[in-house]
């Protein structure tokens, strides 16, 4: 049993970090960078970010990899290091985890792969499950203790996600879709729908991230809860709606929202919480304070 499940297996609930791409632009990351070249050429700043979301109280922190796949890193050149940067985002979480002081489980990101399967785009499953496969070796390499797919939309690209991590390593896996237009996924996949696809891959937990804020992944929550009320759920909801205020993208979604939303969506069945875009450490911080007392 390692950290992740020993973890899961002795608490009531577990907090997961909140956004990377939010603290790493603040760091300086510019637009047209890809985030996961900071894993080599800025490691101090990604592992400052990790370490800052470990201090506010998170039990679960993610790898900066969630576009570490040939498809998207090819979007900047980066195709030909998959491996490296994925192992990277690895070792500077594990690194942190094991400074801590208390135990900390590493999770390795996987976002979606930007494609579209065919016939409406070009993207095949075997060639998706190949790109999946060869991130999360690098992730596994690293040391992750858990596969973190998240952000889906299409569950045939969750199956490619799951089958390709399958064949590199045996580790536990996570699995979460966005259910962001209208309760649905952009593929039209409802939360309950999602549920039942999704628990036949035979994920630890499974559930909903990003979005359009707290009280979407709430209803999320509920229908998944009421239709599975055994399953493990995974709450990661955005920091509320974005906007733009004086030319800087901004989060309507405070700690205080934060922390209100993660005491109610525990309530309603979910027993993995944290938070997606526009989140920061002090929103960690706050959701846990309340989950703790």
């Amino acid at each position: 049993m390692n950290t992740f499940e020993s973890l899961l297996a002795s608490r009531t609930f577990l907090l997961a970090d909140g956004a990377m791409g939010t603290m790493l632009m603040a760091a300086g990351l510019e637009h047209g960078e890809a985030p996961e070249a900071w894993n080599t050429s800025h490691p101090e700043q990604v592992r400052a970010v990790h370490r800052s979301y470990i201090q506010a109280g998170s039990h679960i922190i993610l790898t900066n990899s969630f576009g570490g796949s040939r498809f998207r890193l090819g979007q900047y050149g980066l195709q030909d290091r998959v491996t490296e940067l994925n192992r990277a985002a690895a070792e500077l979480v594990r690194a942190e985890a094991s400074a801590a002081p208390r135990p900390i489980a590493v999770g390795g990101s996987i976002g979606p792969s930007g494609e579209l399967f065919e016939p409406l785009g070009t993207l095949t499953f075997e060639a998706a499950r190949d790109a999946f496969a060869e991130q999360a070796a690098g992730l596994s390499e690293g040391g992750v203790d858990v596969l973190w797919i998240e952000t889906m939309s299409d569950l045939q690209e969750v199956r490619a996600a799951v089958e390709g991590a399958r064949t590199v390593c045996d580790l536990p896996l996570v699995t979460t879709m966005t259910f962001d237009t209208h309760g649905h996924t952009m593929m039209g996949v409802s939360p309950v729908q999602a549920l039942e696809a999704l628990r036949e891959l035979g994920p630890v937990a499974l559930g909903g991230n990003c979005g359009n804020g707290p009280a979407e992944i709430e209803g999320v929550i509920k229908a998944m809860h009421a239709a599975d009320p055994t399953a493990t759920l995974v709450a990661k909801s955005n920091a509320g709606l974005p906007k733009y205020v004086n030319d800087v993208l901004t989060y309507s979604g405070t700690p205080e929202v934060m922390a209100r939303h993660a005491l109610h969506v525990h309530s309603l069945g979910a027993k993995i919480i944290g938070a997606c875009c526009g989140s920061t450490p002090e929103h960690i911080r706050a959701m846990s304070e309340a989950l703790e007392t």
